[in-house]
């Protein structure tokens, strides 16, 4: 699929940007406006007829802008940055495989080797052959706007105790997206809300996860913490506690809605956390967010 929107992007008219370093930790945006030439409607009429069709619906009169960062550090130089191409992020996996030792089915010990027709190494059970394959995670979640200001709980529970989040957790088997964000929220914050339009998806591939945050209204302004929360309050955008969130996620949703909220209203917004290797998920900067777009 981001090959397709990349491919589009290039005859479309797309708006790409690269994120510089600037200082010592600003970033600066330099862009690139991509302009279809004379001919480009018939390349684009040839191009994408072998091409799926995005995951993402654009309705009429809005575009996407592609964002990409160029923060990629390397292991033995964290100052050196460096650049992947846009085919090769397409392809790429960054996350590691789990060693599963026995297999979930029989009991028996597993060999870590590819399947034939498989480009990935997978556990594969000595005894019955099963091979077992790994998902990421759904955590859904909503955020809250009442009276301008933004819901957010503190958490009474490991990782991140004592740090705020958006209400969030992972989706049950059963409910949808949307249906498990509204549980989670009542169970974390004790809000009843309803779903107004999704804001943003953020995919982790180092954890295994992909974040759903749906924008949301309460039906009454009543709210209380869960057994999870010891605290929730409602924060002005100029007051919401940057320096005590609890996740990367939290953090870059937050971020992208209050640059929203100061140049208009919400976007939907994709993109992918890249996080460090080997830092705690309280680190919540020890990340790079990559090919992000946003409608």
């Amino acid at each position: 699929m981001l090959k397709a929107i990349q491919i589009l992007g290039s005859s479309s008219g797309f708006v790409s940007h690269r994120l510089k370093p600037h200082g010592n930790c600003g970033l600066s945006f330099v862009s690139i406006s991509t302009k279809p030439s004379p001919s480009s409607s018939s390349r684009r009429s040839t191009t994408t007829t072998s091409l799926p069709s995005p995951a993402f619906s654009v309705s009429k009169g809005r575009c996407f802008r592609a964002f990409r960062m160029s923060l990629t550090r390397s292991e033995s130089n964290p100052d050196e940055t460096s650049s992947s191409s846009p085919s090769s992020f397409a392809f790429q996996s960054t996350g590691n495989t789990r060693k599963i030792k026995f297999c979930q089915l029989c009991g028996g010990p597993t060999k870590h080797e590819i399947p034939d027709g498989e480009e990935k190494m997978r556990a594969i059970c000595t005894l019955c052959g099963k091979i077992a394959y790994e998902n990421p995670k759904m955590v859904v979640g909503c955020l809250i706007e009442h009276d301008n200001k933004i819901l957010l709980c503190k958490r009474k529970i490991q990782p991140s105790y004592g740090l705020w989040t958006l209400p969030a957790g992972y989706m049950e088997i059963g409910e949808s997206a949307a249906e498990g964000a509204i549980r989670e929220t009542w169970e974390e914050a004790g809000a009843e809300v309803e779903v107004l339009s999704p804001f943003a998806q953020l995919d982790i591939p180092l954890i295994g996860q992909t974040y759903i945050i749906f924008l949301a209204k309460l039906k009454r302004p009543h709210f209380s913490p869960g057994p999870e929360s010891s605290d929730c309050r409602l924060f002005s955008l100029d007051d919401i506690p940057f320096d005590s969130l609890a996740f990367s996620s939290m953090l870059v949703t937050l971020k992208l809605y209050t640059e929203d909220r100061k140049v208009g209203r919400p976007k939907f917004h994709y993109g992918t956390i890249n996080k460090r290797p080997g830092t705690s998920p309280s680190d919540i900067c020890a990340y790079t967010l990559d090919y992000h777009l946003q409608s």
